[in-house]
């Protein structure tokens, strides 16, 4: 089979197309023909030679990628035969390999995928879906909720913003450039703000015609995310989920008491430690797609082309989840 491997850790250029042998299932295990994966931020991190969270380090040789929607095209001993042929998609989880034709994992964590639902937007909900779905979680979006969307034309912002939308939520997002605050809108954002350019906050107050921010989700940190904080009216509420800006949101006990703002972070620990598992979070991910009350964005890559889906995500120059097609 043809796959993405890495030998070294460093940039992009670390991810090569080889010619490597078919895995094999094993007991209680499936394979699958790989029809889309899925592209992580954390890919790029692991690729450097950093820690996907908890995670060890990542042992070279490797093959990355952790999502993968794909048919199953053999089963291990113990695993039940009529899995074969069965439309699925999975979270690899530490176990990666999901950059190449085919991948092997525990056939008890596929999720069947109906007909409706396509390649690429199943691995989107999959893993990036399955994070949006403990954002709103954690969120609690309510009808009348004047929210704030930053990196709203990202994978998870842009599920954000629809998901917003269908609760009933008046949101403006917050993307960089004018082809994304375009996609933005397209999504039914009531305004797409551009936050490269200056006065951008008092364009956001323009847009709500100075209705107080009643919800802000933040993935971005840093100094954005200092002034998504600053939006959030009085009583509102901020949920951070990521720091694209390599920094996090500089805030203090002071910050909340001034307004009487809650703030919570939807990932890490929170995510991984959660009661009810992340298997629940994939399946509504997953389902709320199918319904089509969300339509994921999807920025395509072919397979050989691995390392230019990992440039474009480091330079924040993809729009949607990053998915590289399969042949």
């Amino acid at each position: 089979m043809l796959a993405i491997r890495q030998r070294e850790f460093g940039g992009p250029e670390q991810l090569r197309l080889e010619e490597v042998e078919d895995p094999r299932p094993g007991p209680g295990e499936a394979r699958i023909r790989v029809k889309a994966a899925g592209v992580h931020l954390i890919d790029t991190v692991v690729r450097r030679g950093g820690r996907a969270g908890p995670l060890p380090p990542a042992k070279l040789p490797m093959t990355p990628g952790r999502e993968v929607a794909g048919i199953v095209d053999a089963v291990g001993p113990g695993a039940d035969p009529d899995l074969v042929g069965n439309r699925v998609a999975v979270d690899l989880g530490a176990r990666s390999g999901g950059y190449a034709q085919l991948v092997v994992t525990d056939a008890g964590g596929l999720h069947f995928l109906p007909e409706r639902l396509g390649f690429e937007a199943a691995v989107a909900m999959v893993g990036t879906g399955r994070t949006a779905m403990a954002i709103l979680e954690t969120a609690a979006p309510v009808e009348g909720d004047v929210a704030v969307v930053s990196a709203a034309a990202g994978g998870i912002g842009s599920i954000l913003v629809q998901a917003l939308g269908d609760a009933g939520a008046t949101v403006v997002g917050l993307a960089g450039g004018e082809e994304k605050t375009a996609v933005v809108e397209r999504l039914g954002a009531v305004a797409a703000i551009d936050y490269q350019r200056d006065g951008w906050r008092g364009a956001v107050g323009a847009a709500l015609a100075d209705r107080p921010v009643s919800l802000a989700l933040d993935g971005v940190g840093g100094e954005i995310g200092r002034d998504v904080l600053e939006l959030v009216g009085v009583g509102g509420r901020l949920v951070m989920y990521g720091t694209a800006s390599g920094a996090l949101t500089p805030l203090s006990a002071a910050d909340l008491y001034s307004r009487g703002i809650t703030v919570a972070t939807a990932i890490g620990v929170r995510l991984i430690q959660r009661p009810a598992g992340l298997r629940e979070l994939e399946s509504r991910a997953l389902q709320t797609a199918a319904d089509g009350r969300i339509s994921p964005l999807t920025d395509r890559f072919a397979l050989a082309d691995a390392a230019a889906a990992h440039r474009a995500m480091e330079g924040r120059e993809n729009i949607g989840k990053v998915v590289l097609l399969v042949p």
